[in-house]
C-alpha cells in the first residue's frame, strides 16, 4: 500500500465534512458514493443506523456553517481497513456548538475505500 493509498481515508473524511458544510444534497450525493454496501452509524442520543438508505438520508440535513477538525489520525488494524479518528467542533446557523470525538472505519473495495462504520461521541 502506498502512502497516498494510506492517506485516502483521511482525505475522504475531510471531503465528507466539506460536503456536509455545502448542502444537504451535496452531502447525500457524497455519502451515496462513499458508504459501503453495509453500514453502521452510532450517533448521539442513542441513534443507531444500520440501513444504507437511512444513513444517506440522514446526511441530507442542514449544512454545517463552520467546522474544525483536530488530531486526525489513521490506523490500519488489518489489511484493507483504515480507522480514522479525530475531534471536531462544528456549528450550524442558529444552533449551539457541537464538539465530539469521531471514528470512521473504511474498507478497501475494488472501487476504492468505502465507509462501513462511523461513531460520534459528544464531548
Amino acid at each position: 500500500m502506498t502512502l497516498m493509498e494510506r492517506d485516502e481515508p483521511m482525505e475522504l473524511e475531510e471531503q465528507g465534512w466539506r460536503a456536509l458544510a455545502t448542502s444537504g444534497e451535496t452531502a447525500a450525493a457524497f455519502y451515496q458514493e462513499v458508504l459501503d454496501r453495509e453500514v453502521v452509524m452510532l450517533l448521539p442520543g442513542g441513534l443507531s443506523v444500520a440501513d444504507r438508505g437511512t444513513a444517506v438520508k440522514s446526511m441530507s440535513g442542514p449544512p454545517w456553517a463552520s467546522y474544525e477538525l483536530d488530531d486526525m489520525q489513521v490506523r490500519h488494524p488489518a489489511e484493507g481497513t483504515a480507522l480514522v479518528t479525530y475531534g471536531v467542533v462544528a456549528r450550524r446557523d442558529g444552533s449551539p456548538e457541537y464538539s465530539a470525538l469521531m471514528s470512521s472505519l473504511y474498507v478497501r473495495r475494488p472501487a476504492g475505500w468505502r465507509l462501513a462504520f462511523h461513531q460520534q461521541t459528544p464531548r
